[in-house]
């Protein structure tokens, strides 16, 4: 019975008990090898907006798991990407993180093999390779690589890769932004002492939201009734037909926008429909590796990395419209700051759920009616590990 048929219609909470995944998916590193094979070896993975890579010759290198990818533009601007290894005994290629290219070539700094940025082997070193040698066959790993709405994807296993759109929840609810016209304003990078998943369990309920988040259940009012949406509520329709203030959708009233004052550091984006600016938060996800928060006056994005069983990297950012960041004495961290505690917040607790999960007793936990969503999320691990 697919998932959605389990439950009531028009309510999205569970309806039965549905137990969490096995502690072990948590902690075990044999697991956590098992993961990146299955998951995000074979998923597209955000790694920079592409204003990130700016012009010819311009390159960053992201690792993904034990995987290194180096992304780059080559001669003409045209998106390319490929393992960061020399075809001859693996050597890794580029060592800094980011940069831009002296010229056209490629040059392992090992012994000197050099590749054109399309990945073509050009050079060798040696006076001679051996009669049987050819340099066709010997061209860099190739990793796929696309761009959506402004930001960039990689996936190391391009030639099953499924449409990079398919992977969100609604590839176009953010189309009123204009995402690929904004630029980063503010940045947030940190490493959080937690599996990668439970992140994404956190962010997929709102149990956690009245003690944890007190600034933020103040300006999201469905927050502090332990909700995400008006439907996780039982009585929606009843609470909806009276127009019951705890249960009013999207921001509290006064409130435009999630900032420390509630105050839009600027004018609304202009296509924004009177639905959108009245929810004041419009989330895309497009697992494993992103988030995106579309609010009337910036955009904001989550990006997630494993970096090992029980440490994640978070890099959040913040998009304007260029013409915001170009004001006179505007402060993209101001904006920011408001994000960045809720942020620091999840990481908190975050990290308390995983210290909690090395009980020998605990084998797995359980799911209340409002978890639906991290069910959800479970339904998904599990169908990429199979």
């Amino acid at each position: 019975m697919a998932e959605t048929e389990k439950r009531i219609a028009g309510y999205n909470g569970l309806t039965q008990t549905e137990p969490t995944l096995p502690t072990h998916y948590y902690v075990d590193a044999e697991h956590h090898e098992k993961e990146l094979a299955r998951l995000w070896y074979r998923n597209w993975v955000y790694v920079c907006r592409a204003e990130e890579l700016d012009g010819p010759r311009a390159y960053r290198v992201f690792d993904i798991g034990s995987q290194q990818v180096l992304a780059l533009r080559d001669q003409e601007g045209k998106l390319q990407a490929f393992h960061n290894t020399c075809r001859h005994r693996g050597s890794q290629l580029v060592q800094n993180k980011e940069g831009r290219l002296p010229g056209g070539l490629i040059t392992c700094p090992y012994h000197c093999w050099a590749y054109d940025l399309e990945g073509k082997l050009r050079r060798l070193s040696g006076a001679s390779p051996p009669p049987d040698f050819e340099k066709s066959e010997h061209s860099l790993y190739e990793v796929g690589i696309q761009e959506w709405k402004g930001f960039i994807f990689v996936h190391l296993d391009h030639a099953n890769s499924q449409p990079l759109e398919s992977i969100f929840s609604d590839a176009h609810i953010l189309d009123n932004w204009h995402l690929a016209d904004l630029v980063v304003g503010h940045t947030l990078r940190k490493s959080i002492r937690c599996n990668w998943k439970i992140f994404w369990e956190n962010f997929s309920e709102c149990l956690h939201c009245p003690h944890v988040h007190r600034e933020l259940s103040a300006t999201v009012p469905l927050y502090k009734q332990y909700l995400m949406e008006v439907r996780d509520d039982p009585e929606w329709e009843a609470h909806q037909s009276a127009g019951d203030p705890l249960f009013k959708p999207g921001l509290a009233e006064g409130k435009e926008t999630w900032s420390t004052d509630g105050i839009a550091c600027g004018e609304f984006f202009p296509d924004l429909t009177p639905e959108e600016i009245e929810l004041g938060h419009t989330y895309c996800e497009g697992l494993p590796s992103l988030f995106v928060v579309g609010h009337v006056d910036y955009a904001r994005t989550v990006r997630v990395l494993p970096l090992g069983p029980e440490e994640t990297e978070i890099q959040s950012q913040w998009l304007f419209r260029p013409e915001v960041l170009s004001q006179p004495g505007f402060d993209a961290a101001r904006v920011a700051a408001f994000a960045e505690q809720v942020i620091a917040e999840d990481s908190a607790v975050a990290e308390l759920n995983q210290k909690g999960l090395h009980s020998i007793r605990h084998k797995r936990g359980v799911l209340m009616a409002e978890e639906y969503a991290v069910h959800d999320f479970h339904v998904w691990l599990k169908g990429q590990l199979d």
